[in-house]
C-alpha cells in the first residue's frame, strides 16, 4: 500500500505514523461502498477537497444512500402540509438511515479515543434513535409511546434480531452448529432480569388490591427509585465490561484454515484497511453533531404524525410504536448481526442483540423515567400486565436459548415466532394512547 497524503487521510494518523483505532462495533462497516477514487480528489481547494471527501464517506459511503433523498422530502412534506401518514413514512426512512451513519461516526471516533473510551462512545451513542424519539414523545406527554417503544425495541433485539442472527448462522453452518461465549450472555441475562424485577414491582404494586389513587404516588416513587438503582447497575456493569473483565466480551478466536494462515502471511492487507478509519476525528465529531440534529427533527415529526398515520393505515398505535419503530429504526444494526452470525462470528452477533437490548433496558428506560420526573411528567416503570409478561416470557426464552453455549438454526426459529405471536398480539390490539 502506498503512502498515504490526502489530507482526509493524513488527519487520521497520529504523529508516528500509524493509524490510531480501538475496539469497535464493526457492524456499519458491513454497509460501507468502497471506492478507489474520492468525492473531490482532484479538487485544488484544500479545505473544499476535504470537506468533499468527508461528504464521500459519510453520505455516498453507504449502500443505503439511496434512501438519503427521503429526508428532505420528508421537510418538504411537513412544511407543505402534506397527508401526515406520508410525513410519518418518509420521516421512518430518513431516521433509519441516519441511524447507521450515526453508527459509522461513533466507530470513527472511537479508532481515536482508544478501546476503553470508545467502546463507551459506542455503548452511549448505540441507541441514540431510540432516546431522542423517547424524549420527544415525553416532550408531547405521551408516555405511553416512550414505553411502547422502548419495550419494542428490546423485544425485537432479543427475539427479532437474536433470533434471525441464530437461524442464518444455524443454516449456513448446518452441519458443524456454532459456539458463542456463554459467559457475555450469562451477564447480560442477569442485567436483563434485574430490569425486569423493576418493571415488575410497579405493576405488582398496583394489582395488589388498593385502589389506583391511593398507589399512583407510591408507584411513581418506587420507579424514580428503581431507576436510580439501575442506573448504577448499568453504570457498573460498563466497568465491568470494559475494565476489570473485558475479556468475558472478546469474540472467541476460531482456528484458521490454511488458506487464511497464508493469506496472514502474505500481508493480510485487506483485514488491516478494514481497520483503518477513513475520516478525522475533528470531522466525525462535527458530522455526528449534524445527524444527530437532522434525527431530532425527523424525530419530532414521527411523535407527532404516529397516530394519524396508525388511524390511516388502520394499524393500532401499539403495533406502529413497538413493532414498526423499532424494526425499521435499527434496521441497519440488526442486518449487521445477522451477517456476522453468516460469517460465523456469533459473538459479535450476540453482542449486538444483547448488549442493545441490555442498554436500552437498563440505560435509556430510567433515563427517560429520571428525564420525565425532572420535566415535571409523571412516568413510572409500569408497562402494564400484557407488556410485562412478553418482556417477562421473552427474557425467559432467551436464558434458555443461551445457556448451553451452543446454537442451531432450531432455537432461532422459536424466537422469531415468539416474536411474530407478540407481533399479531399488537397488531390486533386497539389500545390507544393515553396522554
Amino acid at each position: 500500500m502506498g503512502s498515504l497524503q490526502e489530507p482526509w487521510v493524513l488527519e487520521n494518523v497520529d504523529s508516528k505514523g500509524s493509524v490510531r483505532h480501538g475496539k469497535i462495533n464493526m457492524s456499519s462497516s458491513l454497509l460501507r461502498t468502497k471506492s478507489d477514487l474520492p468525492l473531490g480528489s482532484r479538487v485544488r481547494c484544500p479545505m473544499l477537497r476535504h470537506f468533499l471527501a468527508n461528504l464521500h464517506e459519510v453520505v455516498l459511503g453507504t449502500k443505503l444512500s439511496v434512501i438519503f433523498p427521503v429526508i428532505p422530502l420528508a421537510f418538504v412534506a411537513h412544511f407543505y402540509g402534506f397527508g401526515r401518514p406520508w410525513v410519518f413514512a418518509l420521516s421512518l426512512l430518513g431516521v433509519s438511515a441516519l441511524a447507521e451513519r450515526i453508527s459509522f461516526l461513533t466507530e470513527q471516533i472511537a479508532y481515536y479515543i482508544g478501546p476503553t473510551v470508545g467502546g463507551l462512545v459506542n455503548a452511549t451513542c448505540g441507541n441514540a434513535t431510540e432516546l431522542i424519539i423517547a424524549i420527544f414523545a415525553l416532550r408531547q406527554n405521551k408516555i405511553d409511546m416512550v414505553k411502547y417503544s422502548l419495550l419494542g425495541s428490546v423485544l425485537s433485539n432479543l427475539l427479532l434480531v437474536l433470533g434471525t442472527s441464530l437461524f442464518c448462522g444455524g443454516i449456513a453452518h448446518l452441519r458443524k452448529g456454532q459456539k458463542f461465549n456463554r459467559r457475555q450472555a450469562e451477564v447480560n441475562c442477569i442485567l436483563l432480569l434485574l430490569a425486569l424485577l423493576c418493571h415488575s414491582l410497579p405493576l405488582l404494586f398496583r394489582m395488589s388490591g388498593a385502589s389506583a389513587a391511593d398507589t399512583a404516588d407510591p408507584i411513581l416513587q418506587l420507579s424514580r427509585a428503581s431507576s436510580v438503582v439501575m442506573l448504577i447497575a448499568y453504570i457498573t456493569y460498563l466497568v465491568f465490561q470494559l475494565f476489570t473483565h473485558s475479556q468475558f466480551f472478546e469474540a472467541q478466536e476460531e482456528p484458521k484454515d490454511e488458506e487464511d494462515g497464508a493469506l496472514e502471511q502474505g500481508g493480510g492487507e485487506g483485514k488491516e484497511e478494514e481497520e483503518e478509519a477513513v475520516i478525522g476525528f475533528w470531522s466525525a465529531f462535527v458530522w455526528l453533531v449534524g445527524l444527530t440534529f437532522l434525527i431530532s427533527l425527523l424525530s419530532e415529526y414521527l411523535v407527532e404524525t404516529i397516530e394519524d398515520a396508525s388511524y390511516s393505515w388502520g394499524i393500532s398505535v401499539s403495533f406502529n410504536s413497538m413493532i414498526l419503530l423499532p424494526i425499521v429504526g435499527n434496521a441497519a444494526e440488526h442486518a449487521g448481526a445477522i451477517v456476522f452470525a453468516f460469517k460465523d462470528k456469533l459473538d459479535i452477533s450476540l453482542g449486538v442483540a444483547l448488549g442493545s437490548a441490555t442498554q436500552i433496558s437498563m440505560f435509556a428506560v430510567p433515563l427517560c423515567v429520571i428525564a420525565a420526573w425532572i420535566m415535571g411528567i409523571d412516568m413510572d416503570l409500569n408497562f402494564n400486565l400484557l407488556e410485562t409478561g412478553c418482556l417477562a416470557l421473552s427474557i425467559v426464552a432467551v436464558a434458555f436459548t443461551l445457556q448451553d453455549g451452543n446454537s442451531h438454526y432450531l432455537k432461532g426459529l422459536i424466537l422469531i415466532l415468539l416474536y411474530s405471536v407478540i407481533g399479531a398480539c399488537f397488531f390486533v390490539s386497539k389500545t390507544p394512547l393515553t396522554t
